[in-house]
This record gives C-alpha cells, sequence and structure tokens, in this order.
C-alpha cells in the first residue's frame, strides 16, 4: 500500500468542526472591521461639530474674572448672532481671545475714569464687573465702532487688554468663533455662562 493510500480521510464532523471555525473567524473578522469603520465615522462626526459648530475652549487668563477662571473649560455656539453683552470668543494674533460683547457697529462707546461704561450715552447695566476700571485705554473718547465690527472689553477690566487698546481694537465680523454657552469644567461651575 502506499503511503497516500495509508492517510486517512478527515471525518465528516471534523471537516463540519473546521468549516465552522473558518466562518467563526470570517464573522469575527466583519465584526471587528464594522467596529473600527463605526468608530472612526463616529470620531470624525464629533471633531467636525466640535471645529464647525460647538467649538471646546480652555480660558486662559485671568481678562474674565469673574465670570470666567483661568483653566475653565467652555464651549461655544458658532455662530455670528451675537449681542451687547454676550461672551464671545475671535481669533487674534494666532490666539484665541475671549471678552465681553459692549458695542456693535455703529454705536458710540463712552467711558469714564472711574470706569463706568456709555453706549449711544446710556450707562451700561454690567452686573458681572465687579471692579470697573478706565484700564489700558488709549483710544479717543467717545469711539464709534466701525462697520463690521463690535467692541469688546474682558469683566477684569483693570487688566484687559480689549478693544479700548489699539493693540486689540475692534473685532471683525468674521474673526468671531462664536457666543460662550456653557461651562463644563471644572464640575462644581457646570452651567449656562452668562
Amino acid at each position: 500500500m502506499s503511503e497516500e493510500n495509508k492517510r486517512e480521510l478527515p471525518k465528516l464532523e471534523a471537516l463540519e468542526a473546521e468549516l465552522e471555525r473558518e466562518r467563526y473567524r470570517k464573522r469575527y473578522a466583519n465584526v471587528l472591521r464594522s467596529t473600527a469603520f463605526s468608530l472612526v465615522v463616529v470620531a470624525a462626526v464629533a471633531v467636525l461639530i466640535a471645529v464647525l459648530l460647538l467649538p471646546v475652549l480652555q480660558i486662559s487668563g485671568t481678562s474674565m474674572t469673574d465670570s470666567l477662571q483661568d483653566e475653565d473649560i467652555v464651549v461655544a455656539l458658532n455662530s455670528s448672532g451675537y449681542e451687547t453683552g454676550d461672551i464671545i470668543a475671535f481669533y487674534y494674533n494666532n490666539n484665541i481671545l475671549v471678552k465681553r460683547v459692549i458695542a456693535a457697529a455703529g454705536d458710540w462707546v463712552d467711558i469714564d475714569k472711574d470706569g463706568n461704561v456709555y453706549v449711544n450715552d446710556e450707562l451700561l447695566d454690567e452686573p458681572y464687573v465687579t471692579d470697573k476700571a478706565l484700564g489700558d485705554c488709549n483710544i479717543t473718547l467717545p469711539y464709534q465702532v466701525p462697520d463690521g465690527r463690535c467692541f469688546v472689553m474682558g469683566d477684569h477690566r483693570a487688566t484687559s487688554i480689549d478693544s479700548r487698546n489699539t493693540a486689540v481694537g475692534c473685532v471683525s465680523n468674521d474673526m468671531v468663533i462664536g457666543k460662550i454657552l456653557i461651562r463644563v469644567w471644572p464640575l462644581e461651575g457646570f452651567g449656562i455662562v452668562k
């Protein structure tokens, strides 16, 4: 008898078991591939939402104290719709600054030596400011906000460099990232930003 004839053929149960193992391996690979694809899609959508619609920002500095603290993490709504009193984030010299909108295009802004702010000759009610100050102001007051721009100031008026200084000036509408909506960190400060 030749050597080939001496080898036994596999039994039907062994063939079925091997076929089932192969099917399981293929199903497992398909599920793994599908899961990885789903995770990549979800991550891509999350990144797009975070960048285009709801940017997440970390506050650095004290110019918005008491409203926002250094290292707070906030979520902004990417929108061009904002009004006086809203806190916005905007691009400035490859940085992102966060300040409060004081006046819109065409408005007249005046600040007295005590730090009281007037827009169109009306005193602004600013309950968010604890220490009023004229701050670092090198513009000629009263000042008219140019078209397509807004006048912004930090809440910590003594230290904030903002539209009162020509170094920053008024913010162009196309430089605005969005309106700050929610503080998400630290957890004890979680909530809507006012």
